[in-house]
């Protein structure tokens, strides 16, 4: 019994540790996405920021058509450059996104799958620790008795002793008696 219940422990200590292991795992998934949102974050502010740019290039452009007609187009071509290696940059990232949220789903229904797989267990092991409490209890009470009863057998193990030693002194003071008596006697002339 003692052996079953502690390899049920044993048992109920590992699924528990599964089931941090899983929790770290869904911890460090859910950090690396939010790495992900932050970059398409500051990637989306840095595309608004060379849009702004980008409109100001204009605007100058059409400021200082007459001046610097060549110079601006040159810029207005590597602003268009820019946004173009932007743009492209942001559709990479947005399919990586999407896979990573794919990959997040399958994990969040295997972690689901994982937690349904978890409670069955942990009923079951509570069924088993009750049942093996209830044996356990029957057993304490068995001993119990057992106890008790040897203690009554001790008892009139006790009491008989004391009366087979109360014979033996008893004996002895008569073979005491009698040894005196002996020697008596012998003293005795004739």
């Amino acid at each position: 019994g003692v052996f079953l219940y502690n390899h049920l422990q044993q048992k109920v200590r590992n699924a528990e540790a599964l089931a941090q292991k899983y929790k770290q795992q869904q911890e460090a998934l859910s950090a690396q996405l939010q790495v992900v949102y932050e970059h398409r974050s500051r990637l989306e502010r840095s595309l608004q920021k060379e849009r702004g740019e980008h409109k100001k290039t204009k605007e100058d452009f059409l400021v200082y058509k007459l001046e610097a007609q060549e110079a601006l187009n040159k810029e207005k071509q590597d602003s268009m450059n820019r946004y173009g290696a932007l743009s492209s940059q942001h559709k990479i990232l947005k399919n990586q996104h999407d896979d990573v949220k794919k990959q997040l789903l399958d994990l969040q229904l295997q972690h689901n799958s994982l937690k349904l797989e978890h409670r069955k267990s942990l009923e079951t092991h509570s069924q088993k620790l009750a049942q093996l409490q209830q044996e356990k209890d029957s057993e304490v009470t068995s001993l119990q008795d057992t106890v008790f009863k040897l203690r009554e057998e001790s008892k009139l193990l006790r009491k008989a002793h004391q009366e087979v030693h109360s014979q033996l002194l008893n004996a002895q003071a008569q073979m005491e008696e009698f040894r005196q008596l002996k020697e008596a006697l012998q003293k005795m002339p004739g």
